[in-house]
């Protein structure tokens, strides 16, 4: 039987090993789009690990709830701890997999950054598919992650640092996944709209907001 994936064992150490590989840019990756959700009422965040964007959210949406669901039990419990009572009692935390999950939509919200990496690239479609449905007419969805540059040396750096990336993640958290999804065309593929993108090391990092297109 295969090992389950697991974020457990990193759940300590994530931050600054993060911050090792690659600085801030993960960070201005997952904020940089982030303030777009002010008006937010129901949030769903997924995998966000110890909490920093969920914490931030919160700040920036004041009269949002939120869903927040991960995998890893250690990284739901840095994500709460990061928060004060009120905050806390302001988002219901479930241990669960994204490809699984019963979601509880609808939502004006949705959050997926450094997530749809970790998916095969038939289960980010399945997921993408379920959830966009979950999401409201002028809703957003914020995404981030990392990405191959369609040609040249910018595709070949990229190619070498996720086959380290993804050797690592197999290693720590038994992970298999080995290249990353099509994820903007999958979102594109659901009906969304790409509204703001923002570039990162080379084209390596993406972070894009999403919008479903009001209702006319």
């Amino acid at each position: 039987m295969a090992k389950p994936v697991t974020f457990d064992r990193l759940a300590r150490v994530y931050r600054p090993l993060e911050w090792i590989a690659f600085g801030r840019t993960l960070e201005r990756a997952r904020t940089a789009h982030l303030d777009a959700l002010a008006d937010a009422r129901r949030a769903l965040v997924i995998g966000d690990g110890d909490g920093r964007a969920l914490a931030r959210l919160l700040r920036i949406a004041p009269c949002a709830s939120v869903h927040a669901i991960d995998t890893s039990a250690a990284m739901l419990e840095r994500a709460a701890s990061r928060l004060d009572d009120a905050d806390r009692h302001r988002v219901t935390f479930e241990q669960a997999d994204v490809r699984t999950f019963v979601a509880r939509g609808p939502y004006d919200a949705i959050t997926t950054l450094f997530v749809l990496d970790c998916l095969t690239s038939s289960d980010a479609a399945a997921v993408v598919a379920r959830l966009s449905a979950e999401l409201t007419p002028g809703g957003c969805w914020l995404w981030a992650d990392f990405v191959e540059p369609p040609t040249g040396w910018r595709r070949l750096r990229a190619r070498l640092l996720l086959r380290f990336l993804y050797w690592f993640f197999r290693m720590t958290t038994n992970l298999q996944v080995r290249e990353v999804p099509p994820a903007e065309q999958l979102l594109d593929a659901a009906g969304l709209e790409a509204v703001a993108v923002t570039e990162l090391e080379q084209g390596l990092i993406r972070s894009v907001l999403f919008r479903r297109p009001a209702a006319r």
